[in-house]
Order: C-alpha cells, then structure tokens, then sequence
C-alpha cells in the first residue's frame, strides 16, 4: 500500500498529463470540447480513473468517449513514462455527469422555493381556530393581587411581620 499523500499526488499528476496529451496530441476529429476534470488512482497504483465532461450533446458525448478510447494506449505509455512506476496505471474513461447534477438540484430548489411561496400565500390568508391568544392572560387581576399581599402583611411592634 501507498501513502496516500503519494497516491494524490499520482492521481494529479495524472489529471495533469492526460489533459495536456488530450490537448497537444491527438488529433482525433471525434474529440470534442473536452475537460478532464478529475482522475483518481488505486492505492497500489495500477489503476486510474479520469473523469472528463464534453461541451454538447449526446452525439458529441459518444464521439469524444470512442476518440477517448481509440487513444487509451498512447494515453497510459505517456502516463507510465512521466510517472516512473513499475506499471502503467490503466485507464478507465468516465463521463462526469456534473451539470446534469447541477441541474437536478436548481430543479429541486426552484420547487421548494415554489412550495414556500405557497405556504407562505396560505399562511398569511389563515385564521385563527379559536381565539388569537389561548393563554389566559389577567395583567390587572395579577397587580390587585399582589396588592392586597402586601396590606396583608403587619408589622408587629418588635418588628417582625405577621400574617
């Protein structure tokens, strides 16, 4: 097993040099507007994922993955050699389906937001059930009570009080 300081750095360094050869050598016509945006590698270094998202649409999705394909051998020697290991990791291509994510969730807030907006419509055209305070609430009872308390109490002439 590696260290997983050591593991990060591969799978960077991979990121970096999979973009670069995408970018400078091939010349593939399927390729589209590719952006490798992540690669993680195994503990033991043998095998590299790299994730990679295409500006378009489907087609152009399933263009770039077979140009992607097609050039995996010079793709994992560049690799290899730039790493220095034993072995070549291999590499595995996988879509990162990011903005469709990213979608999903703006859909999902723009609808609790809709909802919000609802309950709030029908919070503010509510009516009590019952009486707006359901607490008994004597403010002038509480004051002629302590009131009468206090002429309750007698000073004796020793000075204690008496009840």
């Amino acid at each position: 097993m590696s260290d997983p300081a050591k593991v990060r750095r591969h799978a960077e360094r991979v990121r970096e040099l999979v973009a670069s050869v995408v970018r400078s050598q091939i010349k593939d016509p399927r390729l589209g507007m590719i952006t490798i945006t992540d690669a993680r590698i195994t503990a033991d270094l043998r095998e590299a994922t790299v994730f990679y998202t295409v500006l378009g649409d489907a087609v152009a999705q399933a263009d770039t993955a077979a140009a992607l394909e097609s050039a995996k051998g010079l793709l994992r020697s560049t690799v290899g050699k730039a790493l220095g290991l034993r072995h070549s990791p291999t590499l595995t291509f996988v879509l990162d389906d990011v903005q469709d994510q990213v979608k999903h969730i703006d859909d999902l807030l723009a609808a609790a937001r809709n909802a919000d907006a609802e309950v709030q419509r029908l919070a503010a055209q509510a009516k009590y059930a019952g009486e707006a305070q359901p607490y008994r609430v004597d403010d002038e009872t509480d004051e002629a009570d302590e009131a009468d308390e206090a002429s309750d109490v007698k000073e004796t002439p020793r000075g204690g009080e008496t009840r």
